[in-house]
């Protein structure tokens, strides 16, 4: 589906792709992952081609549809569900051609391909998606313009999984995304029937999802089978297996090189010295794999406090007066609590945490804390309320004027700020770094409560592992909201489910709230799913024939690639065992003969695999041929 070959491209002086090669078969889930700034979001834009790489090629199956998640929110009078329907242009202009032709036969084509794409069923699947993203019934005939950003990049995701292209990019998709809605994308894409490439940093999402990783680092791409976690293992084993060959590779260059200072002036043995030095130019050193430098978290501890931090008695919170948003709270938070809080956005986490905080008082019952205690409060939106002109140096000098500059810039460094990188503007940050910046802001008093509302949205996975362990590190309370299941499972020893304008404990784990979330989907489909199905059910018959005798045309060409693709992993394989014995410092020590013959093996599999690539590329363009009913083009290239 995909050919990455030899990729080059630099942005601003920066090179961030340097012969970086990698090849995606159809049908995978990809996860692409590297750290923040390496080329992730940059990737995705070569292969959509709005922009062009420096060298390389990149090569996608001809006439293949691609699809990737929209930038910028959509706007205007359209409702969510119409919006969403649009997004298949096909049958869009099918149904707009059907209003108005006049050939029969036309007539006759147009629905017989509205029904081979199963146009009938188009509403039924749209409205699917969106409630699954958390748009009921009403929401979905509500215009864009009346949601706020969030929500109608949620329109932007569901059109873009309802348009199913055949190869599909999301960068960051669950970014926007609740717990629930990111529980049902995920089930979503585990079962997307053509090839994913999926940028992110939710370890639950990759492992869950991904058959592949591709991995972005030091400019290079590589590929590895398995989540999020097999992958994290597999590149710990071959760091291992790197430095064991660096290692012997270095007492073998020590051992011939003490042989040479030996005997390279005596005459019996010059030969023998002259071989090893000989064998010392033929030896290449083995390439390192930087390890990049990790980020670290440390929130400062809180003085302690008798408990309890927060009492709220028949609490409610509202808004000017309108009806509560949140009632009857009887609730308790001591300085040892890690609270997770569960429920859909909209029901009412947010409002709770600034009552929490102090920005909202309550508008009935009593909310008793300590007069002592400290609050610090983390959210995405204070992104916005950074000083663009100001160093992350100067946000927090004007925090803490009485500390001095050492101070300063040692709680920075808590915070993974280098010296260089505090004096930066925060225009030219990252978005990691300014939330880094936010947590190095937002605990800089040592709160006995933290308040982390959506805290990992734009850190990395090495960011986040970070920032799990300096929560559980911490001295004080925690109150969290997140849609990152592994954060919640590793920091969070209690669930409060936030629902129906109540706040109460929730008995039971994740995995309790998944199964609750399934049940009460199963039962939601139960109650409207049926009349749709029956509506459909006539044609169903006459769409699976029509199908079946589709697939029975193209069965062979589908063979032919399948073939194709099972060969060139075949050799791929092989040609990676062959090199990784090349690199064996004793390989080159040995028998001439058997070096030599790894090397006319090594030239074998290149030219079987450029061969291997041509069947492919005339397999794939007669399939397509035969799926559009155009003649196949002649194939030049292996693609």
């Amino acid at each position: 589906m995909l050919h990455i070959n030899d990729l080059s491209y630099r942005v601003g002086g920066r090179l961030l792709f340097e012969g970086a090669t990698a090849h995606v078969p159809a049908g995978h889930r990809v996860g692409l992952v590297g750290r923040n700034g390496s080329g992730k979001s940059t990737l995705l834009r070569l292969i959509l081609g709005e922009v062009s790489p420096d060298a390389g090629t990149i090569a996608v199956r001809s006439r293949a549809r691609l699809g990737r998640l929209a930038q910028e929110a959509p706007d205007g009078e359209h409702s969510a569900l119409e919006f969403v329907l649009a997004a298949d242009t096909e049958r869009a202009a099918l149904l707009a051609e059907a209003e108005v032709a006049d050939d029969a036969h036309r007539i006759a084509e147009v629905h017989t391909r509205l029904a081979d794409i199963d146009a009938h069923t188009a509403p039924s699947r749209a409205a699917s998606i969106l409630n699954g993203l958390g748009f009921d019934t009403d929401a979905q005939a509500r215009t864009l313009r009346s949601f706020s950003g969030g929500w109608r990049m949620r329109v932007a995701l569901a059109a873009t999984l309802f348009a199913e292209p055949d190869l599909l990019l999301l960068d960051e998709p669950s970014n926007h995304l609740d717990l629930e809605a990111n529980l049902w994308l995920e089930g979503y894409l585990r079962s997307y029937p053509r090839t994913l490439l999926l940028v992110s940093h939710d370890r639950d999402l990759l492992n869950n999802v991904a058959t592949h990783i591709l991995h972005l680092e030091e400019r290079r791409l590589t590929l590895y089978v398995g989540g999020y976690d097999t992958f994290e293992r597999t590149r710990r084993e071959r760091l291992v297996r790197i430095a064991a060959m660096q290692s012997r590779q270095e007492a073998q260059r020590r051992h011939l090189q003490a042989f040479v200072d030996r005997f390279r002036y005596k005459a019996s043995k010059a030969r023998q010295a002259q071989s090893r030095l000989k064998m010392l130019a033929r030896l290449q050193p083995i390439a390192s794999v930087m390890e990049e430098a990790t980020v670290t978290f440390r929130f400062p501890d809180p003085q302690p406090l008798p408990p309890p931090l927060i009492v709220l008695e028949g609490a409610a919170a509202s808004y000017d007066g309108a009806p509560p948003v949140l009632d009857r709270l009887d609730l308790r938070i001591d300085m040892d609590d890690r609270i997770a809080l569960l429920g859909a956005n909209g029901n009412g986490k947010s409002t709770f945490a600034k009552l929490l905080s102090g920005r909202l008082k309550p508008s009935k019952g009593s909310l008793r804390q300590s007069s002592k205690m400290v609050v610090g409060y983390f959210a995405q939106h204070q992104m916005d309320e950074l000083n663009p002109k100001a160093t992350a140096f100067r946000h927090l000098q004007e925090l803490m004027p009485e500390a001095n500059e050492a101070k300063i810039r040692a709680r920075l460094g808590q915070f993974g700020f280098s010296q260089s990188k505090a004096d930066v503007s925060v225009t030219d940050l990252s978005g990691g770094e300014k939330a880094r910046l936010l947590f190095a802001l937002m605990s800089h008093a040592a709160p006995h409560l933290m308040i982390l509302d959506e805290p990992t949205n734009h850190l990395d996975v090495d960011a986040r592992e970070a920032l799990l362990q300096a929560i559980n590190d911490y001295a004080g309370a925690v109150i969290l909201i997140s849609h990152d299941r592994h954060l919640i499972e590793a920091t969070a020893d209690r669930l409060w489910l936030v629902e129906g304008g109540r706040v109460q404990p929730f008995d039971g784990d994740l995995d309790d709230y998944r199964r609750l979330l399934l049940d009460r989907r199963r039962e939601a489909d139960g109650r409207n799913g049926r009349t749709e199905a029956e509506r459909a059910n006539a044609s169903r018959k006459d769409t699976r024939r029509a199908a079946a005798n589709a697939r029975a045309e193209l069965a062979p060409h589908r063979r032919a690639l399948q073939k194709a693709e099972a060969e060139i992993e075949k050799l791929g394989r092989e040609k990676a065992a062959l090199e990784a014995k090349l690199a064996e410092p004793a390989i080159y020590a040995g028998p001439k003969d058997e070096l030599a013959k790894l090397l006319k093996r090594q030239g074998e599999f290149d030219a079987r695999l450029a061969e291997a690539e041509r069947r492919w590329l005339k397999a794939q363009e007669a399939l397509d041929a035969a799926t559009t009913g155009s003649p196949a083009r002649p194939s030049t290239g292996s693609g």
